[in-house]
């Protein structure tokens, strides 16, 4: 994956020192097989070869236990039954990548903070977060992909008692469901229980090409010029909060059969690659593309069973001309995003592996690519270790083109989607000018 270079911009700024012990490498604390497993070639695809952060905040509780103890042992009774997270990926023929099952161990730290939850609450909890690359500090040596730890946990506590629990994992080993099932799990240890109640499942065969590879369908995403890294520097990124008076607003300015069948997904996906093109000022003519993912664990003829924890989410792409994005309606932009995830069926999830494979493991991030996870619904908000429900949940960084739907707070404390996203510092005034304009009609 390229590294998009960016400039966090904090408001108002919010400084603290976080004291950090010596990493180290936490194992399973059983003995585990050791031997090679080969990755899905939906894994092994050259854009899943990079690092997500994730953060989750919890309130602190008087119960006087150290949270960074109790999850550092669960952690390796967890590592027992996942044990591929404690190995290394290794690179063999046709730059194939595999996972040598080491039981070498994942990172691990513990560090204190000088902040109080209610100080990060004043600022905003969400994306970016002040000082995030102190609560989870980047390891020298642990952010590549080949022969390097696959997950980077740091727990921080507090002044008042609450913690942060940061996690940085490697996206060719899971997705977003993958990971959580994982947090799931070694919170359930910690909270006592005697197993997990998911027991994970590997079986990365069930997504590979087939032989030979057939797509079916005209995967165009493939055939779209490649876009180079952004320049340093420029780029800025802030969170946008959503709440219910937002989202409806949004829908009101549908058509009165889009207003009430519209799901929040499709309305809020619209209308953010509307005003991120108009923002960019792209030019007619060209391509403003936007794809989204789709988990294909539930889906028919898929035979995933419960417990997967590989990659299973299909990507899924709609293009339009810019002039025509912009010149069209929001119902129009809703009608495509619709398209799109329509358009993830069984036969389209084997026909998109088997285009991977027959283009090879490259790099395939298009021009004016605007891709949108919705992170709301994978499980981030279920890991509780026994200090309740997080108070946020969700992806701490994300790069220029990729923004995720996160479950949040707005102002009054209600429930409200959050959008990070990252743009040049100019196209990023012009952005928030367009969500401003819809939301705030008579002040614009």
């Amino acid at each position: 994956m390229l590294k998009q270079a960016k400039e966090r911009v904090y408001t108002p700024t919010l400084a603290y020192a976080v004291r950090r012990r010596d990493p180290e490498l936490v194992g399973p604390a059983a003995h585990t097989p050791r031997e090679t497993k080969r990755l899905a070639d939906l894994d092994d695809h050259e854009d899943s070869r990079m690092h997500v952060s994730l953060a989750l905040f919890y309130r602190g509780r008087q119960n006087g236990v150290d949270p960074a103890g109790i999850i550092r042992r669960a952690l390796g009774e967890a590592l027992v039954h996942y044990y591929p997270l404690a190995g290394r990926l290794r690179e063999v023929e046709g730059q194939k990548l595999t996972v040598d099952c080491t039981g070498e161990g994942v990172l691990f730290v513990e560090a204190d903070a000088d902040v109080r939850l209610a100080e990060l609450e004043a600022v905003g909890l969400r994306p970016p977060f002040p000082c995030w690359d102190q609560l989870l500090f980047d390891v020298e040596g642990s952010s590549g992909v080949i022969d390097c730890p696959l997950l980077h946990i740091q727990v921080t506590r507090l002044l008042c008692g609450s913690f942060v629990f940061a996690l940085r994992f490697n996206h060719v080993i899971c997705d977003g469901v993958g990971i959580a099932q994982f947090m799931n799990a070694i919170a359930e240890l910690v909270r006592g229980l005697p197993s997990t109640t998911v027991a994970p499942v590997w079986s990365r065969e069930l997504l590979n090409a087939r032989d030979p590879p057939m797509p079916s369908f005209t995967h165009r995403k493939f055939d779209l010029l490649l876009q180079p890294p952004p320049p340093a520097g420029d780029m800025v990124m802030r969170s946008f909060t959503f709440g219910a008076s937002d989202l409806a607003t949004i829908k009101k300015s549908l058509p009165p059969l889009l207003r009430d069948t519209a799901t929040t997904f499709e309305a809020l996906a619209a209308f953010l690659w509307r005003a991120r093109a108009a923002a960019l000022e792209l030019p007619p003519g060209g391509n403003a593309p936007l794809m989204i993912v789709v988990n294909v664990r539930g889906a028919a003829d898929m035979s995933l069973p419960a417990g997967y924890y590989g990659n299973a989410c299909m990507p899924s792409t709609v293009l339009v001309d810019p002039a025509v994005l912009r010149g069209g309606s929001l119902g129009d932009a809703v009608a495509l995003v619709r398209q799109a995830k329509a358009a993830v069926t069984s036969e389209y999830a084997r026909s998109i592996i088997d285009e991977m494979v027959l283009v090879g493991r490259r790099f395939m991030w298009p021009a004016n690519m605007f891709m949108l996870s919705d992170a709301r619904r994978l499980g981030f908000d279920r890991v509780d270790f026994g200090w309740g429900k997080p108070v946020y949940a969700g992806p701490a960084d994300t790069h220029f083109g990729l923004s995720f739907f996160i479950t949040g707070k707005d102002r009054d404390g209600e429930d409200a989607v959050v959008v990070p996203v990252v743009l040049p510092r100019l196209a990023m005034d012009r952005f928030a000018t367009e969500v401003e304009k819809l939301l705030n009609p008579l002040s614009s």
